[in-house]
């Protein structure tokens, strides 16, 4: 007979060897990215000189895994502030190089380095003098020596176990093109305003949205004088299309000089004069405000850490331009 459990040890013995095959994997790549620390810093230094020269565009291209990887590092680039795009290497042979230009720049990929696809892209470099950095793993293949600066990767294991299929080699390239992207970000001066420009849809938009998309404005925003009385505000207050909880309080010049809250009013509701107060005896003096161009995160933030539910907007000259609610900003995030 056969032993009741032995269709769960060999479960449990197939379960090891799966996960000794995913840990093998996963250590062979990291080392391979890892080996990118390798890189001497003048090597890196000058592709980021040579990239941060160019006056148009890079095109990144590469073929089979390394065309993947190559996609994917275009677009990093462009939505870090380095406008650049991808060409299919055969492609290109066939009327695609008349995308490129003496202004723009070429990023080549190819583990091997003698990819035949790329002689087309190279020649075409050399012949209109395009700069040519090449990612290889090969310091004497056709693309390392054609190249106007070459990036070697160091030596690796393939994780596939034949050690045929790209796969180590394809997670460094995609490590190494995010670490130019992010330096050439970094030494742009590329903001949170910027990437917001490349990113207004989806998560991110959202993340990135400025109080100026959101404020409260006209009908919208109650606002008063000091000289309001208590009553007068707390009519203001609701009337309101969007009520806020308090008004905005101004001067003559609609500078901004008080807010005046319905905290306040409970507070102070058994006072006998308190509906012929003025605001300017009440109102909080130098509130918390923002500006358009904040971020609706900070914002956010702001309010929580400060427990009020409203922020006034204000201009470069303290102008009051709106008001931004809790509720207004959750929204925007839902």
């Amino acid at each position: 007979m056969i032993p009741a459990n032995t269709n769960a040890e060999q479960t449990s013995d197939s379960a090891k060897t799966i996960g000794q095959i995913i840990r093998r994997v996963v250590a062979l790549e990291a080392d391979g990215v890892a080996s990118l620390a390798q890189i001497p810093d003048a090597q890196l230094a000058k592709a980021i000189d040579v990239l941060l020269g160019i006056k148009g565009k890079l095109v990144v291209s590469g073929m089979g895994k390394s065309g993947h990887i190559a996609r994917k590092i275009a677009a990093t680039l462009s939505s870090t502030g380095t406008p650049a795009f991808f060409v299919h290497p055969a492609e290109a042979s066939h009327g695609d190089l008349g995308m490129l230009t003496a202004d723009d720049g070429l990023l080549l990929l190819s583990s091997s380095g003698n990819t035949a696809e790329l002689s087309s892209m190279i020649t075409y470099a050399k012949r209109f003098n395009i700069p040519l950095i090449a990612m290889t793993q090969s310091s004497d293949s056709m693309l390392a020596t054609s190249s106007d600066h070459l990036l070697l990767i160091p030596p690796l294991t393939e994780a596939c176990s034949l050690g045929m299929a790209p796969t180590t080699s394809t997670t460094v390239m995609l490590a190494l093109g995010d670490a130019l992207a992010v330096a050439l970000h970094e030494l742009k001066g590329f903001s949170r305003a910027d990437f917001k420009t490349f990113h207004p849809s989806g998560a991110l938009g959202n993340t990135l949205l400025f109080v100026r998309d959101i404020l409260r404005h006209g009908e919208d925003l109650p606002m008063a004088k000091p000289t309001t009385t208590v009553a007068e505000a707390a009519d203001i207050m609701g009337r309101a299309v969007g009520r806020i909880g308090g008004v905005c309080v101004v001067d003559d010049q609609q500078k901004l000089v008080g807010v005046f809250t319905d905290g306040v009013l409970r507070r102070n509701f058994g006072r006998q004069d308190l509906a012929t107060m003025t605001l300017q005896e009440l109102m909080t003096q130098d509130p918390l405000r923002t500006t358009p161009n904040a971020l609706v995160a900070e914002v956010v933030g702001l309010l929580n850490q400060r427990k009020v539910n409203f922020l006034p907007v204000v201009d470069d000259d303290n102008r009051l331009v709106g008001a931004v609610h809790i509720h207004d900003c959750l929204q925007a995030f839902s």
